[in-house]
């Protein structure tokens, strides 16, 4: 059944982190899997020059006073206009569309945590998405354990939540070690060992967990903990051996995944958990919290430390740190875990979500 498609194509190519490497990923699985179907981007900007393509995909530029407008009327009509049987966006569906609309919903932290967010944020959320989960026909999620949490807390989404699992992005590579290691030293002065957190630099995030772990270390360890990613909001001391990159691009962020001796993923909360994946592909041995999904995306390719006590993070680095030969079991696993996550899956998912929907 050929299928015509709307999609909310704001985020594609953007730099705001999993949200863009979603929608791009599942960009690069439509582009690879066959398929009768259409697919319209529709968007307030113009098309990014380096997302992927295929002769489906038609680029829909449709301005607009401001991204609110947008969603509320502006995406909805377009999409009635194109003829598009199923309408897909992420979080918002507005009370105005009448075509069947699919919504991705990564996670529902904003009821789990709310102290994670900044109370405007925490109060749109909360307020917003239910509604949004009950317009909406179907559900995406990108884990178990995020469908079974919306499903708690968001009752409109029960019995319509689908899983389609998110995989790593196409422009993380993996660097030989010692080349990996030579960049980072040339691009941010950083020659001796290192471990590595990423990520937005939010409370939700927990990355001051990582920092004070590592600062724990005692003083043979010649450790810095590398912290990469966006500012974004709440105090955040670095500690003594802390050192910030800032957002950095791909090809650095792949060498620093490739060069260090351990990723430390101590987020209080992910639906997924994409840098575990990250990591995992450019041979990184992963240390990961028990928050939400992480310990789902890892299954048994990382050491999960379901303490948060920066004590027992410290102690656990350094066993790890002092075992090559776990570290080495950990980098073959992790390799062969990410190779099981594939954005053609994901978009194979999606579509049988839409001729669901469409029918």
């Amino acid at each position: 059944m050929s299928i015509k498609i709307a999609l909310d194509a704001r985020l594609v190519a953007g730099a705001n982190t999993g949200d863009s490497t979603y929608w791009t990923g599942l960009l690069e699985g439509f582009a690879k899997i066959p398929g009768d179907f259409e697919l319209n981007l529709i968007s307030n900007g113009p098309r990014p020059a380096d997302i992927p393509w295929c002769d489906r995909f038609i680029w829909r530029h449709a301005p607009a006073k401001s991204n609110r407008v947008w969603s509320l009327f502006t995406f909805p009509s377009v999409a009635k206009q194109l003829g598009a049987q199923v309408l897909h966006t992420q979080y918002s569906v507005s009370p105005l569309t009448k075509i069947p609309a699919v919504t991705t919903v990564h996670d529902v932290s904003f009821f789990i945590g709310p102290e994670w967010f900044p109370p405007r944020d925490r109060t749109l959320l909360r307020a917003t998405i239910p509604s949004s989960c009950r317009r909406a026909a179907r559900v995406i999620t990108v884990s178990e354990t995020s469908r079974a949490e919306i499903e708690q807390f968001v009752p409109s989404a029960r019995g319509k939540t689908v899983v389609t699992p998110n995989a790593c992005p196409s422009w993380i590579v993996a660097v030989p070690k010692e080349v990996a290691r030579a960049r980072v030293a040339a691009e941010l002065g950083v020659a001796g060992p290192f471990v590595l957190t990423v990520g937005t630099r939010w409370p939700r995030k927990n990355m001051e967990l990582a920092i004070d772990a590592v600062s724990g270390l005692p003083d043979s360890y010649p450790h810095q903990i590398l912290v990469t990613g966006k500012t974004g909001w709440g105090s955040q001391e670095l500690g003594k051996r802390g050192k910030a990159t800032g957002y950095v691009d791909s090809e650095l962020l792949s060498c620093l995944y490739s060069a260090a001796d351990l990723y430390l993923a101590p987020s209080r909360h992910e639906g997924f958990g994409i840098p575990v994946l990250e990591a995992f592909r450019c041979g990184c041995p992963v240390l990961c919290s028990s928050g939400g999904a992480l310990p789902e995306v890892a299954g048994d390719a990382a050491l999960v430390e379901r303490s948060w006590e920066a004590a027992d993070w410290t102690d656990t680095i350094q066993r790890l740190l002092d075992d090559p030969g776990t570290l080495e079991t950990l980098r073959k696993r992790g390799l062969d875990r990410e190779s099981t996550f594939t954005w053609e899956e994901t978009a194979r998912r999606t579509l049988d979500v839409y001729r669901e929907v469409a029918k």
